[in-house]
């Protein structure tokens, strides 16, 4: 949106696609403003899971408009969740200090 002549954002990070490599999956966001931060540490809330199976939490890393999730106990990654519960923890957002939307990528 233009607001007073400036670009501005109007939401925090929303997930738009999801791409499988090797061990890792990574989760690319729309409504960056500028480039994804965590407040408080390292990214958190994230979870993955392979295409049975439970969801654990993963290990998450910034990576430009993505971010690129792992963890030791899943060998296949398939699925990922953000903020999927009812006290969450994540700790995403986009430059503009908007916190990006939970998302499940496992919904038909």
């Amino acid at each position: 949106a233009i607001a007073h002549g400036q670009n501005t954002v109007r939401s925090g990070p929303t997930m738009i696609r999801a791409d499988v490599d090797g061990r890792k999956l990574r989760i690319t966001f729309d409504n960056v403003g500028g480039g994804l931060v965590t407040r408080g540490g390292a990214a958190k809330g994230f979870a993955i899971a392979g295409a049975e199976g439970p969801f654990v939490w993963a290990d998450a890393t910034i990576d430009g408009d993505a971010v690129v999730l792992s963890a030791e106990s899943i060998a296949e990654p398939k699925r990922a969740r953000y903020n999927w519960a009812n006290n969450p923890i994540g700790n995403l957002f986009n430059q503009a200090g908007l916190p990006a939307a939970p998302f499940r990528t496992d919904r038909e």
